[in-house]
């Protein structure tokens, strides 16, 4: 037990056997646990009063920062005028303000928004309109999903689907749902160690969807699926020309193209969208975590016209057009901190912000190579990986440990696998910049 969690554990009473953590190592975390009671600006404070720095902006969402008043005042406000009204057959008007909203950030075009709930549930939405458009044009056989390696698109059975992780996947394999294949991942140490924003070597991966297109013929095959910048495992940066490829061998097949953006959204890589960044805009946009700054579970998928009015155009016009929905879909509360939160992102400046503290992160994550156990740095925008040498026999535990170290030392990042992983939020300074990855560098020399 460390200093930190040991203290904690000890001076707090609370019951941790009835809830069942996500993600998690329960056993090993109920025997020396982490516990954060509030949070403003960039910073946790845990149980026992220590500020910890937030590398990560929580899941990879809180992009403006914590406890920002504007979003606190708004979803107030809203619970004390309406705290819930349905979307089925009904409607309200923060609900149309909402999507408004967040069609003004979107690439051109991909303006019909459907509102739900997590990242995994805009990508089963996702995948579900997909479908739909195929079947609408009177091309039902197109059923066929692909999906990459190593890439994460949520835990819902589609999501886990289409996904890369084989953690996620072995679980459940005999459930996953059928028609659905991989191409390649854009990941190669070999050829792309310590690589300063998008790697040269690379783009003829996306060729790898041809030779799917080749085995199951484009006229079976619906949609590709791939993070613009995959995040959970490990900030896998695609090579320079990859997703134009990738755009132009779907658009070239009748394939739609969706991009998951639940990570890179709003802000992350210096533009409102990893689609603005790179120049490149799909059919389809996942999005999450901070379309609202994380304050309510919410979600979206921006479909782009074409799609949308191929799907409401077919039914009748008294007809239900997609059989899709849920409980929660543009909730008030959650639509009310949409609202405020793109209006602070706007007001602030903060896409260009970020754009504008990348060449500091970019410098000061580079700075660690050469570190004991360093084995690959890679970044782009405000997001960044450090890959670290795996002992023998027991991976992923040398970055746990680091991660334990940084927190123990007032700094919160993530680890998956032996990947360390940085998103702080976009309100981050220089000096922050500075600590987090000096703070690292100090939990480096201090592992073994």
């Amino acid at each position: 037990m460390n200093a930190v969690t040991e203290n904690v554990s000890l001076t707090n009473d609370l019951d941790m056997t009835n809830y069942w953590m996500p993600f998690t190592a329960n056993k090993q975390f109920k025997s020396a646990p982490r516990l954060l009671k509030s949070a403003k600006g960039m910073y946790y404070t845990t149980v026992d009063g220590r500020k910890v720095m937030d590398g990560c902006a929580g899941l990879w969402c809180v992009n403006a920062g914590h406890g920002r008043e504007e979003i606190i005042e708004a979803v107030h406000n809203q619970m004390m005028e309406m705290d819930y009204a349905p979307s089925f057959q009904m409607g309200h008007p923060l609900a149309f303000e909402a999507a408004t909203k967040v069609a003004e950030v979107m690439p051109a075009g991909l303006d019909r928004i459907f509102f739900a709930n997590s990242g995994s549930e805009a990508v089963d939405t996702a995948l579900k309109i997909a479908l739909a458009y195929h079947r609408a044009r009177g091309e039902g056989q197109r059923t066929r999903l692909i999906g990459r390696e190593r890439g994460y698109s949520g835990v819902g059975f589609g999501g886990i689907s289409v996904g890369g992780i084989v953690s996620n996947r072995k679980a459940y394999s005999a459930n996953l749902i059928p028609g659905v294949d991989h191409i390649s991942h854009t990941h190669s140490i070999e050829n792309m160690a310590y690589s300063q924003g998008q790697p040269a070597w690379g783009a003829h991966l996306a060729d790898d969807l041809e030779r799917l297109v080749a085995l199951h013929d484009a006229s079976t095959i619906a949609a590709v699926i791939v993070e613009p910048v995959a995040g959970s495992t490990g900030v896998l940066i695609p090579p320079q020309g990859y997703l134009q490829r990738l755009r132009d061998i779907c658009t070239k097949h009748g394939i739609l193209l969706i991009f998951d953006e639940v990570i890179t959204g709003f802000g992350r890589l210096g533009a409102a969208t990893a689609s603005e960044y790179f120049g490149v805009t799909p059919d389809l946009l996942t999005m999450a975590k901070a379309i609202n700054n994380a304050a309510i579970p919410m979600s979206a998928v921006a479909a782009s016209r074409q799609v949308h009015d191929a799907i409401v155009n077919a039914g009748p016009g008294n007809a239900i057009e997609l059989f899709h929905g849920y409980t929660y879909s543009a909730h008030p509360t959650a639509a009310a901190a949409c609202i405020a939160a793109q209006d602070i992102y706007k007001r602030e400046g903060l896409f260009a912000r970020a754009n504008q503290m990348a060449p500091k992160f970019q410098a000061a994550i580079h700075a660690l190579r050469g570190e004991p156990h360093v084995k690959d740095i890679r970044n782009l925008g405000l997001m960044g990986a450090v890959e670290l040498n795996s002992r023998d026999g027991a991976p992923g535990t040398r970055a746990y440990d680091v991660f334990l170290k940084c927190f123990e030392k007032g700094v919160m990042v993530r680890f998956t696998g032996d990947i360390l992983a940085f998103s702080p939020p976009l309100i981050v300074t220089d000096a922050q910049i500075d600590e987090i990855f000096a703070t690292v560098k100090s939990a480096l020399h201090s592992v073994a």
